[in-house]
């Protein structure tokens, strides 16, 4: 997240650079030696037959990279190409991939000053890995295509020729090297995690917040409930639901409806968050070891002193992850939805229609929910797995594909529309807690109350619904709210 979002710079080890050495020394000598190895001497994928000589190695290293380079939609942002960048760097300096550390410098001088490749969104199958968005990575590095520089695109020499970097000059093995693995979709899939695990505290601070609203039992939160069902998400949602209520004066009157058990959304949160919460977590263990992986092919282990043509590049780990997290953060923006619902139907509220003062003449948070509620639905299509499709490609010799990088493309988009949906529940609790005054929330969601208040006044007349919702959003995707709730009750989980 330093390197993505905040722009820290990256240094290669002095450990590192003897990996790196080791292994280039091993594909030099077999290049002198002449053998037939994969992607070294030989061509690629079903070409892999066809033998190169050591004079066309080079040749072939830049003709991989280009004809490779066939990617198309709307680039990746800047925060996933530099994702990429850094995973990129990372797994040729793990040293398996053979390549100089020439490379490795150029590539990290590259993320350091600020210049991103144009790295198209799609074309990658997950297969050998993401080949074209690494193929556009690369291609950079050579000083052809286009990258970023502050927000200007421009021709790669010419910013290459401007940051005073020499474009790389490939040799034996390592256009391969930098096009082979999975770095794109665990990019995609790293930043998309993260986010995923802030947006589950989130949603337990505002479904807290709808709870009180609502008024909701307790006893669902009860830790000896949670004991005899030891799911950790489960245990850590009804624990922080615990500790954000705690004290609430609203809570301690007596219900007037005399309901025993609440329904599901307010009753079962645990259950369902905590599910999510521990499908993030699965995905973020496999993501985290993905992030440190060798996914290049063949790998070159000198130590050994043997060369191995394998299938590390394959994407299936990351695809059945990165599916499940789009599940996960979709059942958390359908639950809020739910609770929306609630908050804003009077009759199952308690509280004044779409909470509005004066209903009829304003339509209040009517529209929220609608808004809710699209982003929703938007997310049961996009949380159909993408990892369960192949489609054969190289002439039926990759003939089982991961569909990874779409799985992880959908993953972060489903976190996004959950961030805005939870944003939304932030913005109809506040407003719903206003008719409990003069009874005070507890400690963690009277901050959290406070933490949407400082952006969004209370809800006096009907206004543009859009400036509310989009500031709701920005607690969630900023971080900000957990960080002010925790300034008042301690950490979450």
């Amino acid at each position: 997240m330093r390197v993505a979002r905040e722009r820290a710079e990256v240094a290669l080890s002095p450990h590192a650079r003897e990996r790196v050495a080791r292994s280039r020394a091993m594909v030099e000598q077999l290049v002198r030696e002449g053998r037939a190895v994969y992607g070294i001497t030989t061509g690629v994928g079903e070409l892999a037959g066809v033998r190169i000589s050591p004079e066309q190695s080079a040749v072939l290293q830049v003709n991989i990279v280009r004809s490779h380079s066939a990617g198309v939609g709307e680039p990746f942002p800047e925060e996933v190409v530099r994702a990429i960048m850094l995973l990129r760097a990372h797994t040729l300096a793990l040293g398996y991939s053979g390549v100089r550390e020439d490379i490795l410098v150029i590539l990290l001088q590259m993320l350091n000053r600020g210049l991103h490749p144009v790295i198209p969104s799609q074309g990658s199958v997950g297969a050998s890995g993401d080949l074209a968005p690494l193929a556009h990575l690369a291609l950079a590095l050579i000083g052809e295509g286009e990258v970023v520089v502050a927000g200007r695109r421009m021709p790669s020499r010419d910013a290459l020729a401007g940051a005073g970097i020499s474009p790389a000059l490939l040799m034996a093995k390592e256009g391969v090297a930098l096009i082979n693995g999975t770095q794109a979709m665990t990019a995609i899939g790293a930043l998309a995690v993260f986010d995923a695990r802030w947006l589950a505290t989130s949603a337990d601070i505002s479904g807290g917040m709808s709870f009180e609203a609502l008024r909701g039992l307790p006893d669902a939160l009860d830790p000896l409930l949670q004991r005899v069902r030891p799911h950790p998400g489960q245990e850590a949602s009804a624990g922080n639901l615990r500790r954000l209520i705690a004290g609430s004066e609203i809570l301690a009157e007596p219900r007037k409806n005399g309901k025993v058990q609440d329904a599901y959304a307010l009753r079962c949160m645990p259950q369902v968050h905590g599910a999510s919460r521990d499908a993030i977590a699965y995905a973020g263990t496999v993501v985290e070891v993905e992030m440190n992986a060798a996914t290049d092919n063949p790998l070159i282990f000198s130590d050994e002193g043997r060369v191995i043509s394998g299938g590390n590049f394959h994407g299936q780990p990351v695809a059945i992850a990165m599916d499940l997290l789009a599940i996960a953060a979709a059942e958390l923006a359908s639950i809020a939805e739910r609770r929306i619902e609630r908050l804003v139907n009077p009759h199952l509220s308690g509280l004044p229609a779409f909470l509005t003062a004066d209903g009829g003449l304003h339509s209040g948070l009517m529209l929220a929910q609608y808004t809710a509620a699209a982003l929703v639905s938007e997310n049961k299509v996009l949380s159909h797995p993408a990892s369960v499709d192949s489609i054969p490609t190289s002439a039926n010799q990759e003939d089982h594909v991961s569909m990874g990088t779409i799985a992880a493309r959908k993953a972060a988009q489903v976190v996004l529309h959950a961030q805005q949906a939870v944003g939304i529940e932030l913005i109809c609790a506040a407003q719903a807690l206003e008719f409990h005054r003069p009874a005070q929330p507890g400690a963690g969601t009277r901050r959290a109350y406070e933490s949407v208040r400082d952006g969004v006044p209370r809800l006096e007349n009907d206004r543009v619904l859009a400036d509310d919702l989009a500031r709701g959003a920005e607690l969630v995707i900023s971080g900000r709210l957990i960080a002010r709730v925790e300034d008042s009750i301690g950490r979450l989980a």
